[in-house]
């Protein structure tokens, strides 16, 4: 499934995402790669995050490091981003995210993932997750709402953990 919508960044600049379904991401250009992000769940809850830039909740995840695999840095960083270890991920899809000043794009990528807490969560070592929450998975519009592109990353989510029965 693809969708595509528009978005204007707080600078102004306004942005194309290219939303796609994908159970592999080896098709991608790697340097392209820029993110990778987790819709967690904990048993039946889903992880989410508060802080970052805007300061407002969202998915677990962060930048590619220069040597890192996309899981390592999926791993890492929800690691470093909620005290918990990933278990088990599987390719949800890709954002690409096309600057419309000079059509240069990266990739963010999405995954589900089966996570358990190592411990209670005290601080992301970068500062920018200051809080974590546990919550029914479909009322996350209560604490995000990131329009079609969102809902289709939250369905493709929730179909994967019951097809693949975590």
């Amino acid at each position: 499934m693809k969708i595509v919508e528009d978005y204007t960044g707080n600078s102004g600049v306004k942005y194309i995402f290219e939303y796609e379904d994908v159970d592999s991401f080896a098709d991608l250009e790697s340097d392209k790669c820029r993110q990778a992000y987790g819709v967690c769940f904990c048993g039946n809850q889903l992880v989410i995050g508060y802080g970052g830039k805007k300061q407002n909740w969202g998915l677990i995840g962060g930048t590619i490091e220069s040597g890192e695999t996309f899981e390592q840095t999926l791993k890492r960083e929800i690691r470093e981003e909620s005290n918990m270890e990933v278990l088990k991920a599987w390719p949800i899809g890709y954002q690409k995210v096309i600057d419309t000043r000079d059509n240069s794009y990266i990739y963010q990528l999405r995954y589900t993932c089966l996570v358990k807490p190592l411990g209670p969560f005290v601080s992301d070592p970068a500062g920018s997750v200051t809080e974590i929450k546990l919550i029914d998975p479909l009322k996350y519009r209560q604490y995000f709402d990131w329009g079609k592109i969102g809902e289709r990353i939250m369905e493709r989510a929730l179909e994967l953990k019951k097809s693949l029965g975590i």
